[in-house]
């Protein structure tokens, strides 16, 4: 399950890179992933929504059993 999440993860990257910030996939465990956003995307105010909007809903459409991610 990891390694799939990792994909997806890496497909995301380059467009939280460009704004100066980056994820780091923590764990997998029972459906819920957890992520620690890093650089620029830390501290922005906007992180709950890209969390949710962005990086959630493309997690989902490639592994639907994932339930939820969250930021560590």
């Amino acid at each position: 399950m990891r390694e799939r999440v990792e994909k997806v993860l890496d497909k995301i990257r380059p467009a939280l890179q460009a704004d100066g910030g980056n994820i780091e996939l923590v764990d997998v465990t029972d459906g819920v992933v957890k992520v620690r956003l890093k650089g620029a995307c830390a501290g922005c105010m906007g992180a709950q929504m890209t969390l949710k909007m962005g990086v959630e809903k493309a997690i989902r459409e490639v592994i639907p059993e994932i339930v939820r991610v969250e930021a560590v």
